[in-house]
């Protein structure tokens, strides 16, 4: 924030000021329009972010700033809040994730593809479902966050996009159109999909995989990232790579990439001894809850681990060695 700092004293005073004065009067008060991006929650009320950040200023600096000094986003005025351990919450819900539509598709294919209405008692249990789904924080959901309104809405944009729809399509997006035309093309194999996911909320099972949104921009895959996390936790199990490296020993096999034959030891020595990664190679959709075996993992290097999940589909340990063969030779 431009011209000087708030502290949470002021900011309270400007929620009182708030409060007493009613949003209307207290927004034209200070020449401020209603919040279209961040809301303060607090005590179980919202407020306007922008607006009580700066007439905090006025408590702490002398004056309130002017709508045109700050903006109301997460780099401003909505950062300064939190960062005083205010509650801020989105004014919009956030967009759909692919594997939120996966599930909205799954229920727009057993209904023939044709849309479904809020009241429909299918789209009342994905509605409760969705809430579940550990992907979106708590902080940018509104209270409206995939009701049964907003589920119906997303089926009738999905099903209007669909090749045999004579009307006018809604306003969807890109991936909807992404993930219909998955299930179009491989249906049997996304409806599993749509079921692992389903499962794994039901049973609360994502719920304990921490989320890592980072990587899994770099992780490519038409079934989302739910079962993306699932599939590296398995990876990550230190116990069961562990078992693999020594399985592999004992049958007197050297620690090299199965891929492209990198042997870490053999470049890094002693710092590489012992050391490669191992991964999952069965697909995501047909990975179930059971327990990893060994023969479900490949040794690999981290170079070739990384463009196995680069770019959907993964190609298997073999394939990804014949294309690196290809290209030498």
């Amino acid at each position: 924030m431009r011209k000087g700092s708030i502290s949470r004293d002021g900011v309270l005073k400007a929620i009182a000021e708030y409060d007493q004065l009613g949003r209307d009067r207290f927004l034209s008060e200070y020449g401020y329009q209603p919040a279209t991006g961040y809301l303060l929650v607090h005590e179980g009320r919202t407020y306007d972010s922008k607006a009580i950040a700066g007439v905090a200023h006025k408590f702490d600096q002398g004056r309130a700033l002017r709508p045109d000094e700050l903006s109301g986003g997460r780099s401003h005025a909505a950062k300064w809040l939190a960062q005083l351990g205010f509650l801020i919450r989105s004014s919009r819900n956030p967009d759909w994730t692919r594997d939120e539509i996966i599930l909205a598709c799954d229920l727009a294919m057993t209904n023939g593809w044709k849309r479904l209405e809020f009241n429909d008692p299918r789209v009342i249990e994905l509605s409760a479902l969705l809430q579940t789904m550990p992907i979106h924080p708590e902080e940018v959901r509104t209270e409206l966050f995939r009701n049964p309104n907003g589920v119906a809405r997303k089926t009738a944009d999905i099903t209007s996009r669909h090749p045999d729809y004579q009307g006018k399509p809604t306003n969807g997006n890109a991936l909807d159109v992404e993930v219909m035309n998955d299930f179009l093309a491989r249906p049997a194999e996304m409806a599993e999909v749509a079921r692992r996911i389903r499962d794994g909320l039901i049973t609360g099972e994502f719920q304990h995989l921490a989320p890592e949104a980072e990587e899994e921009d770099d992780y490519s895959a038409p079934e989302g990232r739910l079962l993306i996390r699932r599939h590296k936790s398995r990876e990550r199990d230190k116990g069961l790579r562990k078992r693999k490296i020594d399985a592999a020993l004992r049958q007197g096999r050297r620690l090299a990439c199965e891929a492209c034959g990198f042997d870490f030891e053999a470049t890094y020595g002693p710092r590489g001894a012992g050391y490669i990664e191992c991964h999952h190679v069965v697909p995501l959709h047909e990975a179930g809850e059971g327990r990893t075996k060994l023969n479900d993992l490949a040794l690999i290097c981290a170079n070739c681990h990384r463009m196995i999940h680069r770019c959907a589909p993964w190609p298997t340990p073999d394939e990804l060695r014949n294309l690196i063969n290809a290209r030498r030779g």
